[in-house]
């Protein structure tokens, strides 16, 4: 028995200074290069659950399996079929997957400039201001029903979309805001931008989003609103015509049913709670955080 539990644990001693060794060899470099491309594909794997791409990579996933399945019986035709589409499959990846790779690399884009402070360019009371006077006039338009599409830009610039509508470039009130939806008015129809504090354009054509799990319940100005927050960084604001429901969009989500209270809540945490984050950058925090321990 004792020559056994010796052996056993010369085995185990044996296993473990292996993996000492092995680790002996391990760079830090390594280390932080492993982690890098495990976040990334984490990120990714995140990225297409939220998106139509998760279907095409179950198709994806089958064509490989039949692959797999053909050689191991030297189905001779469909190897060949399926190592030709294989030879051209980033090219039909790319073709595929053009509006999920488009909004990927928006989002990192966006979202790089903002942790180094680049993007919008007004501060927190004009921001304040702005806000109170979009919820004042949301909570009246949902009284008397009347339409509203309301973008505020954040870090993503959407200067294609300012231009597809008519330049106002004036102060947010809510009387102006009011007029702007008005149903006799030209631009009641369109979005209207906020960009900086300020209104820079009315009556603006937004995307439609391709998401078809939308209630069938929303109509046109919901799923530009949509497709709006997901080409950008956006917060669009909506009023329903039908209901009266105010909605809020942000990264190509939909929650409903605010009022001017949440409504205003919401807006503070999207459009001032964190851009006064943001604007921080890594450094500022990381000196907040060493004052602190002090």
């Amino acid at each position: 028995m004792q020559i056994a539990s010796i052996g056993v644990w010369g085995s185990i001693s044996g296993f473990f200074k292996q993996l000492l060794m092995a680790f002996a060899d391990v760079r830090f470099v390594d280390i932080l290069d492993i982690l890098i491309v495990a976040y990334v594909i984490y990120k990714t794997i995140g990225f297409l659950k939220e998106t139509r791409a998760k279907v095409l990579i179950k198709g994806l996933g089958l064509l490989l399996a039949t692959w797999f399945v053909a050689q191991w019986l030297d189905l001779i035709s469909i190897k060949w079929l399926l190592n030709k589409f294989f030879n051209y499959a980033i090219i039909a990846i790319a073709i595929i997957f053009q509006p999920e790779l488009r909004s990927a690399l928006e989002r990192v884009g966006h979202s790089s400039l903002s942790r180094f402070g680049v993007g919008g360019n007004a501060d927190a009371s004009s921001n304040s201001k702005c806000i109170d006077e979009v919820c004042k006039t949301c909570a009246s338009m949902q009284e008397q029903k009347i339409g509203a599409l309301i973008v505020f830009e954040r870090s993503t610039p959407i200067g294609e979309v300012i231009l597809t509508g008519t330049k106002v470039d004036a102060t947010v009130s809510a009387e102006l805001v009011g007029n702007i939806f008005y149903p006799k008015s030209p631009l009641h129809d369109g979005g209207m931008v906020i960009r900086d504090g300020r209104i820079a354009s009315a009556g603006c054509i937004l995307p439609l989003t391709s998401n078809n799990e939308l209630s069938k319940e929303l109509g046109t100005r919901h799923r530009a609103a949509v497709g709006m927050s997901e080409v950008s960084d956006a917060v669009v604001v909506v009023v329903s015509e039908e209901t009266g429901v105010i909605s809020v969009c942000v990264g190509g989500v939909i929650t409903r049913n605010y009022n001017q209270m949440s409504l205003r809540e919401k807006l503070y945490a999207e459009l001032v709670t964190t851009e006064n984050v943001e604007k921080k950058g890594y450094l500022t925090r990381i000196i907040s955080a060493f004052k602190k321990e002090k």
